[in-house]
């Protein structure tokens, strides 16, 4: 899609094989984690109640974007929504290669297949796929990614199911179901920010997921167990990983792969505005980059604004570099994992300059990936 030409780099970023075992089996760990009893025992009672339910599903399309270090790689955060597949397609099978039969149907199959079992989780194996999909984000006609989601209609029609493109506001939603314009929908893919359905926009979605006439994936439910930024706190802590059963090797995964992370309010603040200099600050409630200030460029009087309760404190991980193509200045990497459930379904690459990842930097944005 040429629109998105710009945001695809020529560069190429080289993950070791040994780093992508890593992170592949740091998402199985944090999986499993989240299907423990207790560890879900440990979540709920910390988050809002409309997140408290297990709705009998997880969530479609989720990130985890990863760090590669000197001593290996490093979780900087989990996303329920993670938006940008389709560019990391593009940069990997750029026009002309589109045609790889194999490969190509696999990763298909693959992504159709997480929405088809989702919708078999949600309903109890009484459907076999959704009958109409509605993809939903704020005014999406204005969002950047609004071609993928396009895309994503495009692919939906191909498998045999009916989708659309909505706003909130359009969606006619209460406790008995979901329709617009006066169709039914059972399967609601969410890429809207308001991970826990507080707006009064979602009101009569939160109803619908509540009383389970729709599938809503993802959802707040899965959000809150493993990509609210606070269960970077829990999974950073290893002596409440050892009290909720994890074992010595998993432990010991965790250990080397997730950063330190603290709320700000559970730490002392003339001792963190002396350290900063090792420290990000993310704030909780925010999606991605949106917000985050590296320790050493945050003034005094920006941090003491910052909202304790609503302030990760991160040690830093300073992203790895790869070199530009045009011989330019090397930039920063970040690698992205595709994940459905424990099952990855693909891998992706941003280059970027400046203080977080974004898609404005000249020559970077998203790269093919080489596992060397």
């Amino acid at each position: 899609m040429s629109i998105y030409r710009e945001a695809i780099s020529a560069s190429t970023a080289t993950l070791p094989r040994a780093a992508l075992a890593q992170m592949i089996r740091l998402v199985r760990t944090l999986f499993g984690l989240s299907q423990m009893t207790a560890y879900r025992q440990a979540v709920l009672p910390l988050v809002p109640e409309i997140a408290r339910f297990c709705p009998g599903h997880d969530s479609v399309m989720m990130g985890y974007d990863f760090h590669l270090g000197p001593d290996g790689v490093h979780l900087i955060e989990v996303n329920t929504n993670a938006g940008g597949a389709l560019l990391a397609y593009l940069a990997q099978f750029p026009e002309g290669e589109l045609a790889r039969g194999p490969l190509v149907g696999r990763l298909r199959r693959q992504f159709l297949d997480s929405f088809a079992e989702e919708m078999q989780r949600y309903s109890r194996g009484a459907k076999e796929r959704p009958e109409h999909i509605a993809i939903i984000d704020e005014e999406p006609q204005d969002q950047y990614l609004y071609g993928e989601m396009l895309a994503f209609t495009r692919l939906f029609e191909e498998w045999g199911v009916p989708s659309s493109i909505a706003d909130p506001h359009e969606l006619q939603a209460d406790a008995g179901g979901v329709t617009l314009g006066g169709k039914r929908i059972d399967f609601v893919y969410n890429r809207h920010c308001d991970f826990y359905l507080e707006r009064p926009e979602m009101a009569g979605l939160a109803a619908a997921y509540r009383a389970g006439t729709v599938c809503l994936s993802p959802n707040p439910y899965s959000y809150a167990l493993l990509a609210d930024k606070r269960r970077l706190t829990l999974w950073s802590d290893p002596v409440l990983m050892e009290d909720l059963g994890l074992d010595e090797r998993e432990r010991a995964l965790l250990a080397a792969t997730v950063p330190e992370s603290r709320l700000l309010a559970d730490l002392d603040p003339q001792r963190v505005w002396a350290e900063r200099n090792g420290w990000v600050f993310k704030p909780v409630s925010r999606f991605g980059s949106r917000g985050v200030l590296l320790g050493r460029k945050v003034s005094r009087n920006r941090f003491d604004q910052l909202d304790p309760r609503e302030t990760l404190v991160q040690r830093l991980v300073p992203p790895s570099m790869t070199p530009a193509s045009d011989g330019g200045e090397a930039m920063k990497t970040d690698f992205r994992l595709y994940v459905y459930r424990r099952r990855v379904l693909g891998v992706a690459a941003r280059l970027y300059q400046g203080q977080v990842t974004n898609l404005r930097t000249a020559g970077g944005g998203f790269a093919p990936v080489r596992v060397v």
